[in-house]
């Protein structure tokens, strides 16, 4: 058997019967996946995923980049270069060079996630070799043409209350109008990330500002004009499911700047010439700004800083953003996320969920904050941090002074769809045991445990993205 029914419990008996008692009451509630990268398109063509490849592997950075980590060329993989250039076309090609490298998985939580969907969709039950390869392609590839994996079947499969995708400002949400259109009733929402048209360093940013003038009719070179501008977008989304923001900044810089000032930046920016300190600055007004525009609209507002962004200049010179080369570094919140929370930190109806790649900070900073500001709450679940020793770590380190009704369940950052159910088992599995823990020293009685572990869950992520 591929998976352990006690996987991620503790070894220690007694503490192990409360951790599956207590995961028992929930590994079967619906899932709530509040923000992701899966494709919309998936569910409004709900069209056949097309081999084991394309499926499991191309879309993944968490295994893209430890292949490349090894030697393993991306063109190898199939990844598309901006270039044009040649890559590998051949989907059972890209496996066997996938499956030749299962061993760096040793440990990893993209193990975990991959034997999961292995073994619980497909009935694959023994370890993935470069012996084996072909076999268990071909026995994905035949299940795959079947009409219950389709992606609005597995929708359903998955038990998925809600899933948010995410889309760039200036996207025409074609795919959700025709989620819409077609009649199914599965509840596929978009998120607004405006980071094209917010970071000066974004590449493309002034014929960004073009494009967003044109899409909404005003003019996005004055302030007063950019501002509405955004309004009208983030309208937009909402008409088509969305309950948040995203926002994807180096840093968590905050300002909150007089009039004046604004007005002096905003044209510095316009005009393409600011320095990296003016572009970092911007960034931080319009973290203030969204912040504001939310107490209007009602979006969740979730701030993802902390990551050094395609790190690898060659990789992103060759094949451009989100290539697996996104590197944690040292994040500051107490003075950065000052000017926000002085602005809108005491607004009980807003919501500010801030992540961190940065899990030093936890303790010191983001939980006593989230545990004092009635708007900041944690998200556990990013990139890095969902692996289960990080998991337990977030728990450990924030329970302390925000408790736990000051973080907001589990948020899954995935483009492979078939992690989801993993992702959540793995997330459930691990909460489990950290309330077991309690429950066995006595710092929990085991029927609050359980209301808590279903908290965790579900309920906290539903009302916190208000899904």
């Amino acid at each position: 058997m591929l998976l352990n029914d006690d996987r991620l419990f503790p070894a220690e008996p007694q503490t192990r019967g409360i951790a599956r008692r207590l995961y028992g009451a929930v590994r079967d509630l619906p899932i709530i996946s509040p923000h992701g990268h899966t494709d919309p398109r998936w569910f409004a063509e709900n069209a056949a995923f097309p081999d084991p490849a394309t499926l499991f592997v191309k879309p993944d950075h968490y295994i893209f980049r430890m292949l490349y980590s090894q030697g393993v060329r991306l063109e190898e993989l199939g990844i598309a270069r901006r270039d044009g250039g040649t890559v590998e076309t051949d989907p059972r090609a890209i496996w066997r060079v996938f499956a030749r490298h299962w061993h760096l998985f040793r440990g990893t939580p993209t193990r975990l996630w991959f034997e999961h969907a292995a073994s619980s969709m497909f009935g694959i039950e023994e370890r993935l070799t470069a012996v084996n390869a072909d076999a268990i392609y071909d026995r994905i590839a035949e299940k795959l043409e079947a009409p219950e994996f389709r992606p609005r079947a597995l929708f359903e499969r998955f038990n998925i209350e809600a899933i948010a995708t995410t889309e760039g400002a200036l996207d025409d949400l074609k795919w959700h109008d025709m989620i819409a259109a077609s009649g199914w009733g599965g509840k596929v929402v978009t998120a607004y990330r405006p980071d094209s048209v917010v970071d000066p360093e974004f590449e493309g940013f002034l014929d960004n500002l073009k494009a967003l003038g044109a899409l909404t009719g005003e003019d996005v070179f004055t302030w007063q004009g950019y501002l509405e501008a955004h309004r009208k977008r983030r309208a937009y989304f909402i008409q088509r499911g969305a309950t948040s923001s995203d926002h994807g900044h180096a840093t968590a810089r905050t300002a909150n700047l007089a009039p004046a000032e604004r007005q002096a930046l905003f044209e510095v920016v316009v005009k393409g010439e600011a320095t990296p300190a003016e572009a970092d600055l911007f960034r931080g007004q319009m973290l203030t700004e969204m912040a504001k525009m939310s107490l209007d609209d009602g979006l969740v507002l979730q701030i993802h800083p902390g990551s050094f962004r395609n790190h690898n200049a060659r990789l992103f010179a060759d094949f451009g953003r989100d290539m697996g080369a996104d590197i944690p570094r040292q994040t500051d919140y107490v003075t950065a996320l000052k000017p926000l929370l002085d602005a809108v930190g005491n607004e009980p109806k807003l919501t500010v969920i801030a992540f961190t790649l940065d899990e030093t900070s936890y303790s010191r900073e983001l939980a006593p904050l989230a545990g004092h500001y009635p708007a900041l709450k944690l998200g556990p679940g990013w990139w890095f941090l969902d692996a289960p020793e990080a998991m337990l770590r977030f728990r450990e380190l924030t329970t302390e002074t925000a408790g736990f009704y000051n973080t907001v369940g589990f948020n899954d950052d995935t483009r492979a769809y078939l992690s989801i159910p993993a992702r959540h088992d793995v997330a459930r599995r691990c909460d489990c045991t950290y309330l077991a823990r309690l429950v066995a020293e006595h710092r929990l009685d085991e029927d609050e445990a359980a209301e808590l572990a279903h908290d965790l869950a579900y309920r906290l992520a539903k009302e916190a993205y208000r899904l």
